[in-house]
């Protein structure tokens, strides 16, 4: 509640001086006065000037008051009832922190009731002091900003150095975000290296992180079931189903359907990409699973799983149909009009110049929705979890179960169990090369599209 009003203060604030830069400066155009900026370009100045300055003594503030909260409650007489225990302690006083936001909620500590009120108010001195230093920064913001404004300032120019390096952090922030995963992803993974020995991590062939213990632990941590299970399921079965599928539908849409059917088939087709991917997992659990297990059966398979990489992989296959398609009826769509009718004036017949050159020039778009759904394949988790199964096989028979590396990931990460074991880091590490895969997908995609590319008058 206190951020909200604070950040409503502030966008009122920057609103009046918005307002005020706008009619100083209009008062320089009413004296005949020239100016080197339009007035909204010194309305924006000022507000700029108020309302950045504010949000960064906020931010600040924000991340180190909860830390003056605890300094300040440890100086209370009722701190010294705390247990000595450093685990107990933090799960006191996080209970206590949750009792002062939400008086409502459930205590497991008698001591959390008699903290949580100090607590309140403690948070609400010290988010009067936030306020009042938000205020005065403010203010001063926006004394200096108002100083300034003149008819010879070049509002506009500062101006749009604020919004170019507000442009630039936004940027960064992906940028930053991408090097901060990768971090992670290879810290963690070189203390899972520490022990557990790369060559057996990534050429073993036996997974059960379950039972490693003892000084040969490597050896239950041999991840190749594991990426052939990503590959055969996302990348072979689903791409069987997709590819054709999706580029054949690209080719009508494009090429044969009328307007009106276009108008109905794609925005259906495209539906495909909006639903949720549980449903798509019931789906191949409760529907496709069963009926694959029943095939197997009456071909005269003795005790056919229910679960099965074939089931998992064509519900994944389906789901990726419109990120194939999408790309290749607009990378189709895309090629000169006069490609097609050059091919057709000299005597070629229309599946012709769609085999020879209509596909060809649109190349480029359709290897990069390939990648994608490609990327996009290796990446699903729950799917897999309802119709593949857990099983670390390594087979080509697509009626076993099989896993992939994303649902370990999830096993490995769920319950309650030592954050710094080898089993838990390893999680890290199937992440750490799920993630150098799928820019190897990416860059080879890229290498494609520029081997490919045409270019056009």
């Amino acid at each position: 509640m206190t951020q909200l009003i604070v950040l409503s203060a502030l966008v009122a604030l920057a609103l009046l001086g918005w307002f005020a830069g706008r009619g100083k400066a209009r008062l320089f155009e009413k004296d005949k006065i020239s100016t080197w900026s339009r007035p909204e370009y010194h309305a924006a100045h000022l507000a700029l000037w108020i309302a950045i300055p504010a949000l960064i003594g906020w931010f600040v503030w924000s991340a180190i008051a909860p830390g003056l909260v605890d300094a300040a409650l440890m100086a209370l007489p009722i701190a010294q009832q705390l247990p000595a225990s450093d685990f107990e302690r933090a799960s006191l006083l996080a209970e206590a922190h949750a009792l002062a936001s939400n008086p409502d909620a459930g205590s497991f500590y008698p001591l959390a009731q008699k903290l949580a009120e100090p607590i309140r108010e403690l948070r609400a001195r010290y988010d009067l002091i936030g306020g009042a230093i938000v205020a005065i920064l403010a203010f001063a913001g926006g004394a200096w900003g108002f100083s300034r404004l003149r008819a010879d300032f070049p509002a506009r120019t500062q101006v749009e150095r604020a919004v170019m390096l507000l442009l630039l952090l936004a940027s960064l922030v992906a940028i930053l975000t991408t090097f901060g995963i990768v971090a992670s992803l290879v810290y963690e993974t070189g203390l899972f290296f520490h022990k557990v020995s790369p060559v057996d991590f990534l050429t073993g062939t036996h997974w059960s992180p379950g039972t490693a213990v003892g000084d040969d632990i490597g050896d239950n941590f041999g991840a190749i079931p594991l990426f052939w299970g990503t590959l055969y399921i996302g990348a072979v079965i689903a791409m069987i189903v997709a590819i054709p599928l999706g580029l054949m539908s690209a080719i009508y849409l494009t090429q044969y359907a009328t307007p009106r059917a276009r108008r109905w088939i794609k925005p259906m087709l495209e539906i495909l990409a909006g639903v949720p991917t549980v449903v798509y997992g019931y789906f191949a659990a409760l529907t496709v699973a069963p009926f694959i297990r029943d095939l197997a059966a009456s071909l005269g398979r003795d005790n056919p799983s229910t679960e099965s990489a074939l089931a998992a992989g064509l519900v994944m296959g389906v789901m990726i149909i419109p990120f194939v398609s999408s790309m290749a009826d607009d990378s189709i769509a895309a090629v000169p009009k006069a490609m097609g009718d050059g091919s057709l004036a000299m005597g070629a017949t229309k599946s012709e110049t769609i085999k020879r050159v209509l596909i060809p020039a649109a190349l480029p778009g359709i290897v990069a929705g390939v990648m994608l759904a490609v990327s996009r394949a290796i990446g699903e988790t729950m799917i897999v979890v309802m119709a593949a199964g857990a099983a670390a096989n390594l087979t080509l028979d697509p009626l076993d179960s099989m896993t992939t590396v994303t649902f370990q990931i999830v096993q490995l990460l769920t319950g309650d169990q030592e954050f710094d074991s080898p089993k838990t880091l390893s999680a890290f590490a199937l992440g750490l090369i799920l993630f150098i895969v799928t820019l190897v997908l990416n860059i080879v995609a890229l290498r494609v599209v520029k081997r490919f590319r045409e270019a056009y008058d």
